[in-house]
C-alpha cells in the first residue's frame, strides 16, 4: 500500500473550503465581543478548530458517496483523488472516522467544559447544536442529491456554528447574530451553488438531483449572482437601520470580487464551461476576504 505524506493526506480534506466553516466562528467571537460580552477566548479558538475537524470529515465522506455514485468520475471538473487513484476508498474511509472521532471527542469535551463554566443548560443547549451538526454533516451526501444541499449548508456553515459559537464564548446564545449569518451563509451557500451549476448534466448523468438541476443553468448563474452580491446590500440595510455599525464597510472592499466572480458566472454562455471551472474555489477565497474585512470593521467599531 501507498505511503501518503502529511500534505497529502491535509490536501484530501480540501483545506481550501474551510473557509466555509472557520469565518462563521470567528466572525461570531469577534462580533460578540465588540458587543461588550465578555468572550471566552479559549473556548472560541476550541470551537473553531473542532468545527475544522467536522468541515474535513464532511468533506472526506461527501467525496466516498459522489466517488460512488459516478458523481465525480473520470470526465468530470472538481475532486480528483479517488478519481485518479491517488487514494483508495478505504484509506478516505479511515480518514473519515478519526476526523469525525476527533470531532465528536473534542465536542463532547467542550460541553464537559461548558457545563462547570456555564451550567447545565448551556452545556445540553450546546450538545444539541453540535448532534444536529454531526447528523446534517453526516447526512449531507443524501440530501444533497435530493436537492437540499444548499439548505444543509445554510445550517451548518451559518446558522448552526454561528449560534453555537456565541453561546461556547458567552455563556448564551446571542440571537442577533443571526443578522450577519445572512450575508455569511449566503456566500457559503454559494460556493456549493457555483460547483452544482457547473456539474449540471454529469450530476443528472449520476442521477442525482440539485437545486441547480431543478432551477436550470440560466436561473442557476443568477441566483450564484445574488448569493454572492446580496450580502453587501444585506450588510447597507443592517448598518442603515442601525442594527450593526458603520465601520462594517470595510467588508466593501471584497465587492469588487464579488463582482468578478458574478460576471464570471452570468457569462458562462459566451466563455464555457472552463471559464468557471474553478468558480467554486474562487468563491470561498471570496467568503474568507469578506468575512476578515468583516472581522476589521467589527474590531474597529468594539475600539473605537
Amino acid at each position: 500500500m501507498k505511503r501518503h505524506s502529511l500534505k497529502e493526506w491535509l490536501l484530501a480534506t480540501r483545506p481550501w473550503s474551510f473557509p466555509a466553516s472557520a469565518m462563521p466562528v470567528a466572525v461570531t467571537i469577534v462580533w460578540s465581543w465588540a458587543q461588550g460580552a465578555d468572550v471566552n477566548w479559549c473556548l472560541g479558538l476550541w470551537a473553531l478548530v473542532n468545527i475544522i475537524f467536522v468541515h474535513a470529515a464532511g468533506n472526506v465522506w461527501s467525496d466516498i458517496a459522489d466517488y460512488r455514485s459516478g458523481v465525480d468520475a473520470s470526465d468530470t471538473f472538481g475532486v480528483r483523488t479517488l478519481v485518479d487513484g491517488q487514494f483508495t476508498v478505504g484509506e478516505f474511509r479511515r480518514l473519515s472516522l478519526c476526523l469525525n472521532a476527533l470531532a465528536v471527542l473534542s465536542g463532547l469535551a467542550m460541553v464537559a467544559v461548558l457545563y462547570v463554566v456555564y451550567g447545565q443548560a448551556e452545556a445540553l443547549s450546546l450538545l444539541g447544536i453540535g448532534f444536529a451538526g454531526i447528523l446534517l454533516s453526516f447526512c449531507y451526501p443524501r440530501l444533497k442529491y435530493m436537492a437540499l444541499g444548499d439548505l444543509v449548508i445554510a445550517l451548518c456553515y451559518a446558522l448552526l456554528p454561528m449560534m453555537g459559537t456565541s453561546l461556547i464564548v458567552s455563556g448564551t446564545i446571542l440571537w442577533k447574530v443571526l443578522w450577519l449569518a445572512v450575508p455569511v451563509g449566503l456566500i457559503t451557500v454559494a460556493i456549493l451553488h457555483a460547483n452544482n451549476v457547473r456539474d449540471i448534466e454529469t450530476d443528472d448523468r449520476a442521477g442525482i438531483t440539485t437545486l441547480a438541476m431543478l432551477t436550470g443553468r440560466p436561473f442557476g448563474a443568477r441566483l450564484y449572482a445574488f448569493e454572492v452580491l446580496f450580502p453587501f446590500v444585506w450588510l447597507l440595510g443592517l448598518m442603515a437601520f442601525g442594527i450593526e455599525p458603520w465601520w462594517l464597510l470595510t467588508a466593501f472592499a471584497a465587492l469588487p470580487v464579488a463582482l468578478k466572480n458574478a460576471r464570471t458566472m452570468l457569462a458562462y454562455e459566451q466563455n464555457g464551461p472552463e471559464s468557471y471551472a474553478s468558480l467554486d474555489e474562487m468563491t470561498a477565497k471570496l467568503q474568507l476576504m469578506f468575512s476578515l474585512l468583516l472581522i476589521v470593521g467589527l474590531v474597529l467599531s468594539g475600539l473605537l
